[in-house]
């Protein structure tokens, strides 16, 4: 169990729903306002922010490697530095967009990218810390916030076992049990296809922590599907509208479809319960329109029961069907009027 301000991350609570903006408030602290109050307004728990800028992320360089030139990438022709300057939160907006999460009753997080971005929020008393795919190989990073004790949430894209073994040993070396893993697809958008979130299970029994997914793929099938393997968070990016462009606006959910997010996955979760057989309790007052064997037209006593004074009905007061065959042939004890449920006193 993972406990982050008054939220609880666990099996046996609803699924913990993270929000991300990313850049998709387009260099607007007014629509980074109007994002957190969407956000708020469809229930998701939390709002999660990046906190790095290009210079913490990159070299201010246009060639070779440091160019996307990648044609089925969404962001081909950008040099990374520029990308991540278009992208990035200013330092300055974080205290009021986490106000503004305050007043909307909706808790606030964010990624660090590097240690001077952990230094920062430590300051803003973060409640939590996001550890994204691309860092999950930078252990100095990730012992740096281990060691604040906050919660944290990795997302394990393009890790490999060995990789994520490092990661738990570095959070737990450093006393930290609050921590939870994503499976994640590194990809954007990502195809269901390329998911593979059955390894949701695996990795809670691999690892003995807390599981969820980061989900890259369009709509929310995917993260709905991830609830009955058992994931307890789901990371979706979020804009007002794809159409409004951004960033990371191609592959976010716009503020119906995290509604429908909230909605579904908690759907999801409470139709998991338990490994169950026979009637629910809610299931037995409909016992009694189950088929049975009823008498189907007037008889007298030592009539010969058969095809043609007994039929198996709704609703379920006679006896079951599987006595069908053995009741053909033996004789009626009472005069029985059509519509009578046959039991066993009436058999002789």
């Amino acid at each position: 169990m993972i406990k982050i301000a008054n939220k609880i991350i666990s099996k046996s609570h609803k699924p913990f729903i993270i929000a991300e903006m990313s850049g998709n408030h387009n260099q607007s602290l007014e629509r980074a306002y109007e994002i957190v109050d969407a956000a708020a307004a469809t229930g998701a728990d939390a709002l999660k922010l990046q906190t790095y800028t290009a210079d913490t992320m990159t070299l201010d360089r246009s060639d070779n490697e440091f160019f996307i030139e990648d044609k089925n990438s969404l962001w081909k022709g950008e040099s990374l530095y520029n990308l991540y300057k278009k992208a990035y939160t200013p330092w300055e907006w974080h205290k009021p967009i986490i106000e503004r999460c305050n007043q909307k009753g909706i808790l606030c997080f964010s990624t660090p990218f590097d240690l001077s971005s952990v230094q920062f929020l430590e300051e803003l008393n973060m409640p939590a810390y996001k550890i994204a795919s691309f860092e999950n190989i930078d252990l100095p990073l990730i012992r740096a916030v281990a060691k604040t004790g906050k919660p944290i949430i990795v997302s394990t894209g393009m890790a490999t076992v060995s990789e994520i073994y490092d990661i738990v040993e570095t959070i737990r070396s450093e006393g930290n049990e609050q921590f939870v893993l994503l499976k994640c697809t590194s990809t954007y958008p990502a195809t269901p296809e390329n998911t593979n979130i059955i390894t949701i299970p695996h990795m809670r029994e691999l690892f003995h922590c807390e599981v969820g997914l980061s989900d890259h793929t369009m709509g929310v099938g995917v993260a709905v599907a991830s609830i009955a393997l058992g994931a307890t968070v789901v990371e979706k990016h979020f804009t007002l509208s794809r159409a409004d462009g951004g960033v990371d606006s191609a592959f976010s959910l716009e503020p119906k479809e995290l509604d429908d997010l909230v909605k579904e996955t908690e759907r999801a979760w409470k139709s998991v319960g338990s490994v169950s057989y026979g009637p629910t309790e809610a299931e037995k007052k409909s016992l009694v329109y189950r088929r049975s064997i009823y008498i189907s037209k007037d008889v007298k006593v030592g009539e010969i029961i058969g095809p043609d004074n007994v039929k198996i009905i709704r609703p379920g007061l006679g006896l079951a069907p599987k006595y069908y065959d053995i009741l053909i042939g033996r004789k009626f004890k009472k005069d029985c009027s059509l519509g009578t449920p046959l039991v066993w006193d009436l058999v002789s």
